[in-house]
């Protein structure tokens, strides 16, 4: 009698034990927080039930079919933006998610207050797009992007959109402008 009890509760403690709790800042390849690649825009309410969600229902040709979803704090601080796949489709997928909060981080703490060095330290860096105003620094491992403002870049390479941007032509200090994680899940 008494061993059957003990096996109870080494099973009880076990399942205990694996019942782990998701961080809702913790951001992996496939998820941020509770939000997955696999959500879809109807389960976001109950996602951030202790949050607030802003739809914008923008639909015209200047917005070209843009429906954003921002998440903020009940105090009012901006979280997340999040852009479906189908604009005002409810069974639509994300797409993408921007990062606003420095409380998201990446297992390897990379957030929105890091800097190159942390990007290049800790992750391979997949591309580099030299834009108008920004360099993204892409990296597929967790499926995020990292805008860095050419204001941050030395002055002789912050015009020449000509120029074949590569890590080291980027100072370890360029802070990060936006943090960008994109799913191409099909609807």
């Amino acid at each position: 009698m008494n061993k059957s009890f003990l096996y109870l509760i080494i099973l009880f403690l076990l399942f205990a034990s694996c019942n782990k709790e998701q961080d809702p800042f913790q951001i992996g390849k496939q998820h941020i927080g509770l939000l997955t690649d696999s959500t879809q825009v109807k389960d976001l309410e109950a996602i951030f039930s202790k949050d607030s969600i802003v739809k914008s229902l923008n639909d015209t040709e200047f917005t070209r079919n843009i429906n954003d979803i921002e998440v903020f704090e009940k105090g009012g601080k901006k979280l997340l933006s999040i852009s479906p796949r189908k604009p005002l489709d409810s069974t639509s997928y994300i797409q993408s998610v921007r990062v606003f909060d420095p409380r998201f981080k990446t297992d390897k703490k990379l957030s929105t207050e890091s800097t190159f060095k942390d990007i290049a330290s800790n992750y391979k860096i997949t591309r580099i797009d030299n834009l108008i105003n920004t360099i993204v620094v892409t990296v597929n491992e967790i499926n995020a992007s990292f805008t860095i403002d050419k204001k941050e870049l030395p002055a002789n390479m912050r015009f020449d959109m000509s120029l074949k941007m590569e890590a080291v032509h980027i100072p370890d200090n360029a802070k990060i402008k936006f943090f960008f994680l994109n799913w191409n899940k099909t609807d």
